[in-house]
């Protein structure tokens, strides 16, 4: 578990970690698998873990998502191996400018059905608009994650994963103004990440969006190290789901 806005391309650069953990991918998606959590992450950060990744899709079958270095050649192979679907951030963009002939061999590669698109944005000023940042966070692109953006990419995927990545990794509380946003914007399902703390932030993210919203949690668990108990969080999403049930 990483601090997202420490990641860097420069190898004398190391990333604030928050936690290592000793259990391997495939465990974790066991135990995510045998609280029936479906879509959750599995992102590869870099090269070397396509092995630990694919080990863990194949111990939850049809129950994690997989990203990182995802392109029309290897997209295929991850969704036989056993993810649901693919998320994609980096090979959409090219010199900034999201490149709609690539988007277009995602789509056909593994249907618009399996396909998550991670807009993860930062703010180029303070209290200025969300744009989409690709390469591990550290390249600004041109496309502003606002209301237009997210209706003409709900047609070529099935969902929108989007990090707060100012806040990712802090356990410092949540991007409110984007959570509203995207509640108001998407027309088709979307995840938040970034900043949750407490089962609190869970349901202010809940009350913000009008319930439209998802939401993801890492380095604030306990089993990543954090305070926020694991099993308490799971509790929480049943209780959810009973209540849209209902």
């Amino acid at each position: 578990q990483i601090v997202g806005s420490t990641l860097s391309d420069d190898p004398s650069v190391v990333p604030v970690t928050n936690f290592e953990a000793s259990k391997s991918s495939a465990e974790f998606a066991v135990l995510y698998a045998s609280h029936m959590l479906q879509g959750g992450h599995v992102i590869m950060l870099g090269p070397g873990n396509e092995q630990a990744a694919v080990e863990a899709v194949r111990a939850f079958p049809g129950g994690l998502q997989l990203g990182g270095g995802i392109n029309p050649s290897n997209a295929r192979g991850y969704l036989d191996a056993g993810a649901s679907a693919v998320i994609v951030t980096s090979y959409v963009f090219y010199q900034g400018k999201l490149d709609a002939s690539r988007l277009a061999e995602l789509e056909a590669a593994v249907g618009a059905e399996r396909l998550v698109l991670d807009l993860s944005c930062r703010r180029r000023t303070a209290g200025g608009p969300f744009f989409v940042v690709t390469d591990r966070w550290q390249k600004f692109t041109e496309l502003e994650v606002n209301e237009p953006t997210l209706k003409a990419l709900s047609a070529h995927c099935a969902e929108f994963l989007v990090h707060a990545v100012d806040v990712e990794g802090k356990q410092s509380g949540v991007e409110k103004e984007l959570i509203e946003a995207l509640g108001r914007w998407s027309p088709i399902p979307v995840t938040y990440a970034g900043g949750v703390s407490c089962i609190e932030d869970l349901q202010l993210v809940e009350q913000l969006s009008g319930g439209r919203v998802d939401v993801t949690v890492g380095s604030a668990l306990d089993i990543f190290g954090g305070r926020l108990s694991y099993e308490r969080v799971v509790e929480w999403d049943r209780q959810q789901a009973a209540t849209v049930a209902s």
